[in-house]
Order: C-alpha cells, then sequence, then structure tokens
C-alpha cells in the first residue's frame, strides 16, 4: 500500500480542530480493527508513506509494530508512543488488530505550542513524552471513546497554546511563503516569493531551516508533487499539470517520480 496511490484513510476515523487550534493541528485520527478486516481482511499490510515535515504523534493503543526508515527497521512496543518528523520514505507495518490514535500538526506547531523546534527531532523515532506527558498518554489509552480522547487533548493544547509566546516572525514568513506559492498556482520561485514580503531570498531560506528544517525549493516542491498527484489520481483524463505550475506531462511524471520514488503509469 502506499498512501495517495491507496485509500489508506477509509481504515480510519477523523477530527478536524476547529476555532484557534485548526491553524497548529491538522487531524485527529484513529485507525479501526474492524474496518481493516473489512477491507484488507486478516492479512498484514505495509504502507509507505512519502517526505512530509508535519510532526505526527501515534499513540498505540493495541499491539506492537514496525517501521522501515532509511536508517533500518523500529520496533514499537504495545506500550511505545512515538513522535516522528519525516524527512524520508517510512514505512509502517499494519496489522488486522491494529489501534492507533493520531495527532498531525502543521510544520511549526511544535515550536508556537510547545517551544520546541521541529528540526532537532528530523528523522527521529522519538518518544511522544517529548510534547505530552505520561499522565496524558496514560489517560488516553484508557479512553475508550474516540470523541472523548479528541476532546482531552484539545483541551490540552489549547491550555498549552495560552501560555506559550507569540509565534516568531520566521514561522510567519515561512506560512506566507507557502500561501504565496499555493496562489500563484505553483509558479513563484523562492526570488519572486522574497519579492512579495519585501524580503530577500536568502532570508527566506534562512527562515524555512529555522522552521522546518529543510530549504523552500524542497517544501515547495513536496506541497506541488502531493497536490498535483492527488488530482491525478482521482481524474487522469482530465488532469492539466499546467494547472500545478509543471511545464506539460513529462515534467509532471518527473518531478512526481523524484517525490514518490517509483515511475508513474503512462510514463
Amino acid at each position: 500500500m502506499v498512501e495517495i496511490f491507496d485509500d489508506i484513510r477509509k481504515i480510519y476515523r477523523f477530527a478536524y480542530p476547529s476555532g484557534e487550534l485548526a491553524e497548529w493541528v491538522e487531524f485527529f485520527s484513529e485507525s479501526s480493527p474492524r474496518e481493516t478486516f473489512r477491507h484488507f481482511g486478516r492479512q498484514s499490510f505495509c504502507v509507505k508513506m512519502f517526505p512530509s515535515w508535519t510532526p505526527t504523534v501515534w499513540v498505540n493503543l493495541s499491539a506492537p509494530y514496525s517501521l522501515e526508515t532509511e536508517k533500518g527497521r523500529h520496533s514499537i512496543g504495545r506500550d511505545t508512543d512515538i513522535l516522528v518528523v519525516r524527512d524520508h520514505t517510512l514505512s509502517r507495518m499494519v496489522l488486522p488488530v491494529d489501534r492507533i490514535f493520531t495527532v498531525k500538526f502543521y510544520p511549526g506547531s511544535l515550536d508556537a505550542i510547545f517551544g520546541i523546534n521541529q528540526t532537532s527531532l528530523l528523522n527521529q523515532i522519538a518518544s511522544a513524552s517529548h510534547i505530552f506527558p505520561e499522565t496524558l498518554l496514560g489517560r488516553l489509552k484508557q479512553e475508550g471513546s474516540f470523541e472523548k480522547k479528541v476532546a482531552m487533548l484539545e483541551q490540552y493544547l489549547l491550555a498549552k497554546l495560552a501560555r506559550q509566546r507569540p509565534a516568531d516572525h520566521y514561522l510567519k514568513y515561512m506560512r506566507d511563503s507557502a500561501e504565496l506559492y499555493v496562489g500563484s498556482g505553483w509558479q513563484y520561485n523562492t526570488s519572486e516569493i522574497a519579492e512579495k514580503l519585501f524580503t530577500h531570498s536568502k532570508s527566506i531560506n534562512r527562515y524555512f531551516h529555522r522552521v522546518v528544517g529543510i530549504p523552500p525549493k524542497k517544501y515547495f516542491s513536496s506541497l506541488r508533487a502531493r497536490a498535483a498527484l492527488t488530482q491525478y489520481l482521482r481524474n487522469k483524463s482530465d488532469f492539466d499539470p499546467t494547472r500545478y505550475g509543471y511545464y506539460d506531462m513529462s515534467h509532471f511524471y518527473k518531478e512526481a517520480r523524484q517525490f514518490c520514488g517509483q515511475r508513474m503509469a503512462g510514463n
């Protein structure tokens, strides 16, 4: 199974924060053994996930599982909860009995909510206790209701956010840059974005390295590839690569292959 290419989301329940948290948390989710069995039977399978700079917490509510990174295989115990910021492809072995509760943050959110720079966690399998106290993780494991887990975490995150300092200008420039890039129809380069924000391209590069840990060009390419691939797979016959800033289909195929590591059908 490969994210974007295969419908992995159908085995999860999702909840989306509103109000102040919507700026920092992308979603909450929880996998369902019943839905996993309904769609995939009793066979375990591997899910390949592409690079993403969205810090993600996985709270394990069931059995041990394994992750495969560029550094090798990692065994995640029954009682182990992890925090991942991936800069490379990551694969997870999914078991029919899996129940994993997920919190997915936007880039820079760890700094805004917890005062933790996510660049220090790139390509690590860190403990979720970096941001959530063990007592809170224990309460999440004991709570059976998905809705109550979400409410519990929202309350905790809002309290942390209220005590944290305002987001610094690095994060603001990074987000403004990303919005400009998407709003331009995926056309602007770093110099053009810097000009629109009345700063220098070197400054934009510094801001992205400070907040995300990578240069803006790499981040923008990932955003574009994800959006374009999603639309391409949804409706191949109507897909127009120029809407995403690609010159033609050959250009799209080339960058999609660089992003996902596999040749596209038709290329």
